[in-house]
């Protein structure tokens, strides 16, 4: 499906051309040319990720860095919300072949790591990208969706949105592995035990994201982050970035990612997470969300 929904009311030139991407487009910023807008745009499905939004946002990321002119990427989503994780329809379905979804057994869990792990290094691209990138979260960035976001060097959140990843409860693990390295193991360990989910009040408060804003103010809170990163060379902007990010990686960040994406395939193929696949083909994905955040035992 080629794009063909107007997103931004910001988006200038189309540094992608739209028909070559299936799920984001890449657009430098009307106002300010240094400020590039990575939109995530399947707004029908809360911008849910496939198979192809992964690659598609290493492909805008790298484009965005080999472009001069542009300094800071602003990382969005079209629509009611920013990124409701991936779509787990396309996954969950019967007769639906995957990697990540075999009925083979045994199950070949290195199938699985390869096909999650080049996943996990895509959204990683916001994390390596030299220039600077920041995450405008509205309404939901959950599951994978908290994936994208993480990954971003700056997070400005509205007050309501929400941000958690409840597969942790059941069918999976989140394999960017970025919140301990942000929240401490306290609050880390409150996050994937109980795949609560958070506003952005309490993300400010427990120093998960830069700022939290009323929906009315965030693109102001948004574009003022962005215009001052902008305003500093690109060079800078990169090595200043890359002391930071070398200090995390130093902690274990990039190890972790490998044990949370081999457990991510393990969560959607023991015994529970082949219950939640089975409860979604035989009653949809609802009744099983609904089963999963019941509280219920898993049968």
């Amino acid at each position: 499906m080629a794009n063909t929904v107007e997103i931004d009311p910001y988006a200038g030139r189309a540094l992608i051309p739209h028909d070559e991407l299936q799920t984001l487009t890449l657009t430098q910023d009307k106002q300010n040319s240094r400020i590039a807008r990575l939109t995530l745009n399947r707004p029908e499905r809360l911008n849910a990720i496939t198979s192809e939004m992964p690659g598609e946002i290493r492909r805008a990321v790298e484009f965005a860095n080999h472009c001069d002119a542009i300094h800071v990427i602003v990382v969005q989503g079209a629509g009611a919300a920013f990124c409701a994780g991936y779509d787990i329809g396309l996954f969950t379905a019967t007769g639906h072949d995957h990697p990540c979804q075999q009925e083979s057994v045994p199950w070949d869990p290195m199938i699985d790591y390869r096909t999650m792990r080049q996943h996990t290094d895509d959204f990683m691209s916001l994390w390596h990208s030299h220039k600077p990138t920041i995450a405008r979260i509205h309404k939901y960035a959950i599951a994978g969706g908290s994936d994208i976001a993480l990954c971003c060097d700056l997070i400005v959140m509205e007050d309501t949105a929400r941000i958690g990843y409840m597969p942790t409860r059941v069918w999976g693990c989140p394999t960017t592995a970025h919140w301990t390295y942000r929240l401490g193991p306290e609050r880390a360990k409150r996050m994937v035990l109980t795949g609560e989910l958070v506003d952005g009040v309490k993300a400010e408060r427990w120093g998960l994201v830069s700022e939290t804003v009323a929906r009315a103010q965030l693109d102001a809170a948004v574009d003022a982050l962005a215009t001052s990163i902008s305003a500093v060379p690109s060079g800078m902007l990169m090595m200043q970035k890359m002391i930071v990010n070398e200090s995390i990686e130093r902690q274990g960040l990039l190890a972790s990612q490998t044990m949370a994406t081999l457990f991510d395939g393990i969560t959607r193929h023991n015994p529970e997470g082949m219950w939640f696949r089975r409860q979604s083909q035989a009653h949809g994905f609802k009744s099983a969300v609904q089963w999963r955040d019941s509280g219920k035992p898993i049968p």
